[in-house]
């Protein structure tokens, strides 16, 4: 009898390409992948897997397991989805992700409402930026994520995926309380032309927005400094080495010495959550879903 998760670490490691890219997307150890999969091999009595280098390749046998391994887990989740529709009831496992500050302002409140009305249900979360978090639902490792588009430029998301509205996030402009524009109501973006600018790091989504929108307008940014968190963008701001873009979901108290002014003409992420159409008809989607949208306030 073949073993349900090994069939998926196998899954895991067709799909991702490696040992470590597949224990990131299991959320385990690389040693875990390598057990799993030496216990695979022992079961069908084939080698599964082989050495290429520095990393792992499949066999022509591994392929074929993977190919039915992918049918088999794909015709679980939707048994799961059947058996968790036809109950009604918001039970079992709900895997999801959400980029950083989302992650801080929208689920304690969202996570403890699930649980205060669906007991029967366990929720595991995980912070994985936009891109990442819609490869993730796509590829079934998580079955929810919530995301983000710039009011300006789009994340494409592929088809198959439903999408749902949780809120409109403002963002503004963070500076030194001593900036010349501290003290405005509101400002341009075109007016820091001449400032150093704290960002994301290069890469990302929100870091590919800084520069699209900067550029659009004119500015070629000078990036002093790179940092994921927010908050430490803001602290980097109090220390008087540059601005930043601070939208206002999951920002929390401004440092001292940090002054944060609008943008006339309004800079806004607007934040949803996709999963994949079959997962609609669960319970436990929808009511995820609903919790998140009412963090929101929206």
């Amino acid at each position: 009898m073949l073993n349900l998760e090994r069939l998926r670490t196998l899954d895991a490691l067709a799909r991702h390409g490696s040992v470590s890219r597949a224990a990131e997307g299991l959320h385990v150890t690389t040693s875990a992948v390598s057990q799993q999969m030496a216990k695979l091999e022992r079961e069908v009595g084939q080698r599964l897997v082989a050495k290429n280098g520095r990393g792992v390749r499949l066999t022509d046998a591994g392929r074929l397991l993977a190919d039915h391994a992918a049918r088999i887990l794909s015709q679980v989740e939707l048994a799961q989805s059947d058996l968790e529709a036809q109950r009604g009831q918001v039970v079992g496992e709900l895997r999801l992700c959400a980029f950083p500050t989302a992650a801080r302002g929208l689920f304690p409140a969202a996570l403890a409402s699930l649980r205060a009305e669906h007991p029967g249900l366990r929720v595991r979360t995980w912070e994985l930026e936009p891109e990442e978090g819609v490869f993730a639902v796509v590829r079934g490792d998580v079955d929810m994520a919530v995301v983000l588009d710039w009011y300006n430029k789009p994340l494409p998301v592929p088809e198959g995926l439903v999408k749902a509205s949780l809120l409109d996030d403002a963002a503004d402009v963070a500076m030194p309380a001593g900036h010349p524009l501290a003290g405005r109501d509101e400002v341009e973006l075109e007016e820091f032309a001449d400032d150093e600018w704290i960002a994301w790091p290069e890469g990302e989504f929100c870091h590919e927005w800084l520069f699209f929108t900067l550029r659009a307008k004119g500015i070629e940014p000078a990036v002093a400094h790179r940092a994921e968190e927010h908050q430490t963008q803001l602290a980097l701001v109090a220390a008087g080495l540059g601005v930043c873009v601070a939208p206002r979901l999951g920002r929390g108290a401004v440092p001292d010495g940090v002054r944060t002014v609008p943008v006339r003409q309004r800079v806004t992420r607007h934040v949803y959550a996709v999963w994949r159409a079959d997962g609609d008809r669960r319970p436990s989607v929808r009511a995820a879903a609903e919790a998140l949208r009412v963090a929101g306030g929206s």
